[in-house]
């Protein structure tokens, strides 16, 4: 009872603070997420990530450090270096982009099964679902083979980072990690 009322009476005073890497392959609209997560208003100006970018907002008593990593095959041996330090990890695919399932399938998979990222929770996310065709959230979680994922929290969301659909879930999964 004691313990209950000091973790309240913490909430009250302190943030809880969350490291997340938003990874995936080039376009897929990790920057244009990271923005509307920021409440950026020009979130659809985008230019293509160089390395990385760090953002940071506050999401009720959760601080978030956004970790927006380069998608180019150049970067990709950097993702493990950043997620490591990250509570969980979220993997942007461009839904309505059939014809890069296979690679980002393959990332996926490279990524999940290295022994540091061993145990973070994973929230696919099925971006640009506002256009003509974009795989659907069962559709695309069959595709990728989430269900092969072990040992660990798997999610997935259908959203459009654009339209803002689904946000609000998005945030809701990843203000559970903060500490």
């Amino acid at each position: 009872m004691f313990a209950k009322f000091v973790t309240w009476l913490k909430s009250l005073f302190y943030k809880k603070e969350l490291q997340a890497c938003l990874i995936g392959l080039q376009n897929a609209g990790k920057t244009t997420l990271t923005n509307a997560l920021c409440n950026d208003p020009d979130r659809d100006n985008t230019i293509p990530t160089i390395g990385f970018n760090v953002r940071e907002v506050t999401k009720g008593k959760v601080n978030l450090h956004l970790w927006d990593l380069g998608g180019q095959n150049k970067f990709r041996n950097l993702w493990e270096r950043y997620c490591n330090d990250a509570q969980c990890i979220v993997y942007v695919v461009d839904a309505s982009d059939k014809d890069k399932l296979s690679e980002a399938k393959d990332e996926l998979f490279k990524l999940v099964e290295m022994d540091t990222l061993v145990g973070k929770p994973l929230l696919v996310l099925g971006n640009k679902n506002d256009i003509d065709g974009a795989l659907k959230e069962d559709q695309l979680q069959k595709m990728l083979d989430l269900e092969q994922i072990q040992n660990r929290e798997v999610c997935i969301y259908s959203i459009s980072a654009k339209n803002l659909t689904n946000i609000d879930n998005v945030i809701k999964w990843m203000t559970k990690y903060g500490k």
